[in-house]
């Protein structure tokens, strides 16, 4: 096994397009099969006719997209940690974060499923959930919480991954993880007619399996010797990122939960419909993700190797990268996006809703491009504390667009918000780079 160096034995790296794309193009692969298979899962429950299902699928997964992405700052911190002790080539450093992350994430999936009932309760009180609806989402809730250890375990699994520049792996064990949720959403739901249960225990079930794949690479590739908690600098350091990090998920999902919930209260045909446009922002950040990846990893090898010259070459590359992916995408969308949204939609009213709208949808992954791509820097680089100000900042200016153009333009007006929140972060994230790089790196 590798054993620790110092940061003066680090390896001098250059920043080139291939670089870029190496991690790049496996983490796109692996980010998109994960919105492919909520999409899937909205259209296997469409084929079940009834739109209280969809609903309520939707509405629950609003809840767990509040538990499991606001801990996804595990996934952010460890490729941060990681990719900074790759830079500066020190396995121990490396490992003890790791572990440190490790119990984190049992600890949180535990209490979360102490405290599971009253959290479906809130949750769906608070998203004003009620009759069939409300009925569908506690079935699916009361399934798939007891995912909540493996889920954020594999969160820290695939950040140490990733941090270490190891794409190709990270895309394995995604696929694994999509693929087996792909396949037991259509057998356990249409084949054994499980209904919104199926949907969720075949979540659960990959989640089990891809946490004990994950868990046999941490063990083939760390150093036993090496195993260690955090001291007490640390410890401070790696509560205070993974704790700014929260707050900057929690917020991002607020937004993101918030536009569900309006949709909601527009109607149910309109809840309906933009449920399944939201799939196609997804699909856009999956391949957003990808360069956002190599940015994380990037940004953190050059601030751990403290090399200034290719930490400027990796943001102007992915800078390019992740508008050509914008770009290419929302015309991806534009052109057969009406595909996606006929194979989706439960009743010809909701297709008409959702073909509409889809320009809103479609332009998303553009106007979010250098938002995603500042936020993989920011994760690679740990300036965890002004990724959350400036995340903040953003979300209220989202919701200062909305109080004035919902009531004025109703779905367009929310809409059109949602795109103001994701171009003030594209905005706020790029004018406070050159202050932080000089501050970081000199």
């Amino acid at each position: 096994m590798a054993t620790a160096t110092t940061a003066d034995s680090a390896p001098s790296f250059d920043v080139t397009h291939r670089e870029v794309l190496r991690i790049a193009i496996p983490m796109m692969i692996a980010h998109f099969s994960t919105p492919l298979v909520s999409l899937v899962a909205t259209g296997v429950i469409g084929q079940l006719g009834q739109e209280a299902l969809i609903g309520g699928v939707a509405l629950a997964a609003v809840i767990f997209d509040v538990l499991f992405v606001t801990f996804n700052f595990l996934r952010g911190a460890t490729t941060g940690f990681t990719a900074q002790a790759f830079g500066a080539g020190d396995r121990r450093f490396e490992q003890r974060m790791l572990l440190g992350g490790l119990t984190i994430s049992m600890v949180a999936g535990l209490v979360i499923l102490i405290l599971h009932v009253p959290i479906g309760n809130l949750g769906l009180t608070v998203l004003g959930a009620d009759g069939a609806v409300a009925e569908a989402a506690k079935i699916y809730f009361s399934w798939r919480v007891w995912s909540a250890p493996f889920v954020l375990f594999n969160f820290v699994a695939f950040g140490w991954i990733i941090g270490r520049g190891d794409a190709l792996t990270a895309m394995l064990l995604q696929g694994l993880l999509n693929g087996l949720n792909l396949g037991l959403s259509i057998w356990w739901v249409l084949g054994l007619d499980g209904g919104v249960a199926g949907l969720a225990i075949a979540s659960l079930v990959s989640e089990i399996v891809t946490a004990l794949a994950g868990a046999a690479i941490i063990l083939c590739r760390t150093d036993k010797s090496s195993w260690n908690l955090p001291d007490m600098k640390s410890l401070r350091r790696l509560f205070s990122v993974n704790g700014d990090m929260m707050i900057r998920s929690f917020a991002l999902l607020i937004g993101l939960s918030f536009f569900t919930r309006q949709s909601g209260e527009l109607g149910i045909d309109i809840l309906a419909a933009n449920t399944i446009l939201l799939r196609f922002y997804f699909f856009g950040v999956a391949f957003l993700d990808g360069i956002a990846t190599a940015a994380e990893q990037l940004a953190g090898r050059a601030v751990g190797a403290r090399n200034r010259a290719a930490f400027d070459r990796m943001i102007k590359l992915t800078t390019l990268w992740a508008l050509v992916c914008g770009a290419l995408v929302a015309l991806s969308f534009l052109a057969g996006g009406w595909w996606v949204i006929d194979l989706a939609s439960p009743n010809a009213t909701v297709e008409q809703l959702a073909e509409s709208f889809l320009p809103y949808a479609a332009i998303m992954p553009l106007v979010g491009a250098i938002a995603f791509q500042m936020d993989g820097v920011y994760i690679g680089a740990t300036w965890s504390r002004e990724m959350r100000n400036l995340m903040l900042l953003s979300l209220a200016t989202y919701f200062a667009a909305w109080a004035v153009l919902q009531p004025l333009f109703g779905n367009h007006g929310l809409w059109i918000a949602l795109l103001l929140f994701q171009s003030a972060r594209s905005i706020a994230f790029r004018l406070m780079l050159p202050k932080l790089t000089a501050r970081t790196l000199g």
